[in-house]
């Protein structure tokens, strides 16, 4: 019996801003699973249909999908917002579920939790004219963590020796990157903004280590997972796209056009071709080895 995303669950209720505090309180409140109970309110679900058990394996995750959303916070949506998109992916998740496949819910789920997120952050967005092609999904989705590593603490514009450093990363031009910064710069939440009445700050509720140890263990296997699609799919290109792509895309100081350039002796537009011709098989390979592995949501 399959679920529909519409089923009616016995939920804690997430209105608006003011009653967050008291819904996050409300879903610490529901158990972790252990893995052989969560194997057997799966199997229990997907075989006699038992929404007691669907109900209890999304609760036990309600957690998680808080943690996620809290991750997207810095672009200045309501968080009740996308913890409720968040949650649908969850329900979605565990409808599409098969634990015979190894994997910790979690795992499965988060892949979900955070497509839901993203899709509904995307929607949003395009109210200011975001772009929607890969590389400006990429930007739009990476460029919080890149100040980061490259020019943490800088507030308004940056250098232009980081922005070019970030376009050449992303591969997107200089002026995507500014544009995408300003549009971001000024949504920051601070970790000790009141989520409610109480005084409750966000710090104070991020500090729940088992549910850190379960995201931990959950992001690992998924990365390990990533590697793995990664190195599988890295064979489908002949030795010059793979070279490239390694020296463009995959080190940590990239390679410059001029200099592959002069190595292959090929144009510069002509090495970019290939990059972007390659990258291109290996994405698609890669979505399409996941989802043959069930480890993403099928559109």
């Amino acid at each position: 019996m399959s679920m529909n995303t519409t089923t009616s669950y016995n939920l804690p209720a997430l209105s608006n801003e003011g009653g967050l505090s008291a819904y996050l309180a409300q879903i610490k409140k529901f158990p972790m699973l252990d893995a052989e109970e969560e194997y057997m309110l799966a199997k229990n679900w997907k075989s006699t249909g038992n929404i007691k058990s669907a109900e209890k394996l999304v609760t036990s995750h309600l957690r998680l999908v808080a943690k996620i959303a809290m991750g997207y916070k810095g672009y200045g949506l309501p968080v009740n917002e996308m913890i409720s998109e968040g949650n649908i992916g969850l329900m979605q998740a565990v409808k599409k579920f098969e634990p015979e496949k190894g994997f910790r819910l979690a795992t499965y789920a988060m892949w979900w939790i955070k497509a839901s997120i993203q899709e509904y952050i995307l929607r949003s967005w395009s109210l200011v004219k975001i772009g929607t092609t890969t590389a400006q999904k990429k930007l739009f989705f990476n460029l919080k963590k890149l100040k980061n590593q490259i020019a943490p603490r800088t507030e308004g514009d940056l250098r232009k020796e980081h922005v070019s450093e970030i376009a050449n990363k992303l591969n997107v031009s200089e002026e995507e990157v500014v544009s995408m910064n300003r549009r971001l710069s000024g949504k920051e939440h601070s970790l000790n903004a009141q989520i409610g009445e109480d005084g409750d700050e966000w710090q104070d509720w991020l500090v729940d280590k088992e549910m850190d140890q379960e995201l931990k263990i959950a992001q690992k296997e998924e990365m390990d997972q990533r590697k793995d699609l990664l190195n599988d799919s890295i064979k489908i290109l002949n030795d010059r796209e793979r070279e490239i792509l390694y020296s463009r895309r995959l080190n940590d100081e990239p390679t410059t056009l001029e200099d592959l350039s002069k190595k292959f002796k090929i144009s510069r537009e002509r090495i970019r071709q290939i990059e972007n011709k390659a990258f291109e098989k290996l994405q698609k390979h890669m979505l399409n080895s996941a989802k043959s592995k069930n480890l993403l949501p099928a559109n």
